[in-house]
């Protein structure tokens, strides 16, 4: 077992107790939009969403989402001794299609040794057909289905400043009809936000234990190259919060987080040629060392004062 698991519930691990050993994701691309780029709610997206809508780690972008799938497969199995995939659709809204695309696109994911399928969206973007249709799927593949929505933050006001396009009342609809359906949730958070303060960070980690989210992925803000949030950065509109607070925040958030809810992500990361600053310069994996050192240091854990937030 990990040795992080005494801090907070790690993601591998968790995989590795559903699915009996190690599973990789596979990254498929799709040339998709998003109701918050293509002027259903607005134009140009969230601030800080680059031209790729964080999709940037496929092999073969362009390609069928069979063949996306197929080489990237090859690849990690040479490479790690890959046994087992999850199809990972992770580039902008992949609930915001045609129901015929949708269904076209999930089908496409059924091959040998993909056990699951994971799916990156928007809380106003999840329609119950889409969410039927998957159940059916569930039953008749018996690939588990995961759904990443993001909400970055628990403060509406917060989620205008950033040009959510969405509520925190809409992430909640979504969440519970999501949930109810049996699917295992993921929940995207960005804990240093300029907007936000201590208490909403707790906030964030109320609502992920009340609504019985399975997994969160943490990740800073940084500023992608020709965004919103790059002119605003420029222009003095905004101040960028130090990794200090960031790191306080992640211990904060994690503390009043139930411990059965797994942390895909700690931090996260972007290639260098397309931010202009991403986790200040500093590799993620010492941001992620002086966490758990921080928590060890204090003799504190995931969870361990939940209920007890304030």
């Amino acid at each position: 077992m990990n040795p992080e698991n005494q801090f907070y519930r790690v993601y591998s691990d968790a995989l590795r107790e559903r699915f009996g050993e190690k599973v990789y994701k596979l990254p498929v691309n799709l040339p998709l939009t998003c109701p918050n780029r293509d002027g259903t709610k607005g134009r140009g997206g969230c601030i800080f969403c680059g031209e790729d809508g964080a999709g940037h780690e496929t092999r073969v972008p362009g390609a069928s989402v069979r063949k996306q799938l197929t080489e990237t497969m090859v690849y990690i199995r040479k490479r790690y001794g890959a046994k087992k995939f999850i199809a990972y659709f992770q580039n902008y809204t992949n609930t915001y299609v045609s129901m015929d695309f949708f269904k076209e696109m999930v089908e496409a994911t059924v091959m040998e040794d993909v056990v699951a399928i994971s799916l990156s969206t928007r809380p106003d973007c999840v329609s119950e057909e889409q969410l039927t249709y998957l159940d059916e799927f569930q039953c008749r593949t018996g690939m588990v289905v995961y759904i990443e929505m993001g909400l970055q933050s628990a403060n509406d006001e917060t989620l205008i400043a950033i040009h959510r396009g969405h509520t925190v009342a809409d992430f909640i609809d979504a969440a519970e009809r999501i949930k109810a359906k049996g699917f295992i949730l993921c929940t995207h958070m960005i804990l240093d936000l300029p907007w936000d303060r201590d208490a909403d960070i707790l906030a964030g980690a109320v609502l992920m234990n009340r609504l019985g989210v399975d997994e969160v992925k943490l990740h800073s803000l940084y500023v992608v190259k020709g965004t919103e949030l790059e002119r605003m950065v420029d222009a003095g509109e905004v101040t960028l919060l130090d990794m200090e607070t960031y790191i306080e925040r992640v211990i904060l958030f994690l503390r009043a987080l139930d411990t059965e809810i797994v942390i895909q992500r700690i931090i996260g990361r972007a290639p260098k040629e397309n931010v202009r600053s991403c986790n200040w310069n500093t590799s993620w994996w010492k941001i992620k060392d002086e966490i758990i050192k921080r928590m060890a240091e204090r003799n504190v854990c995931q969870g361990d004062r939940k209920g007890i937030e304030s």
